[in-house]
């Protein structure tokens, strides 16, 4: 079944939240730090609140990735928070979740190709984004897209802390004459 991008809405706040508590928890567990807190009620409160925050946000992007009527992943985007990233050259990649189980189906690459269009389109030539050091399946997504450690960090949980990592996006390749004129170019399978 094939996966939709979608903008999220505020009917998506719960299902937003709950990905999001999955991915987190099965990230954080697999890197060897349990936080009990983690799905509690007051957790998922201040999670929710945080989603409400930025679908409601004018300077970010918040996207929805379904599958039939299931939420299987989610994205938000939008300006740089560390005040030494340019803002005119780089926008950050905020948050980036698949829910597990659906892992390596292809959902986390869907979602990162969005987020380089999204820079593209915005004229950006750079990403920049956090993770946890210790979430061994991110860096190596994150790697294998071609995000690099930039150097700076900050202390996250569990003695681990967050990377920042960077992505250089050159120009969108030129369009041919058949995609200008709205005509389906064939993309090679792979």
């Amino acid at each position: 079944m094939t996966v939709l991008l979608r903008p999220a809405d505020l009917d998506d706040l719960d299902a937003v939240t709950d990905l999001h508590t999955r991915a987190r928890t099965a990230y954080y567990e697999a890197g060897g730090w349990s936080e009990p807190e983690l799905a509690s009620p007051e957790a998922f409160a201040g999670r929710r609140e945080m989603w409400l925050r930025a679908v409601r946000n004018d300077t970010k992007t918040v996207l929805c990735a379904v599958r039939g009527d299931e939420l299987v992943g989610v994205l938000a985007m939008g300006p740089p928070h560390d005040a030494d990233v340019d803002a005119a050259a780089a926008g950050q990649l905020y948050q980036v979740h698949v829910r597990p189980g659906c892992w390596g189906q292809g959902v986390g690459g869907r979602l990162h190709t969005a987020f380089v269009r999204w820079l593209r389109n915005a004229s950006l030539t750079s990403g920049v984004l956090e993770a946890w050091e210790r979430n061994s399946r991110a860096q190596g997504f994150y790697a294998r897209h071609g995000w690099r450690p930039d150097g700076h960090r900050r202390p996250g949980p569990g003695d681990g802390d967050y990377v920042r990592m960077r992505l250089a996006v050159g120009p969108a390749a030129p369009r041919s004459d058949a995609s200008a004129h709205g005509s389906p170019t064939p993309t090679p399978a792979r």
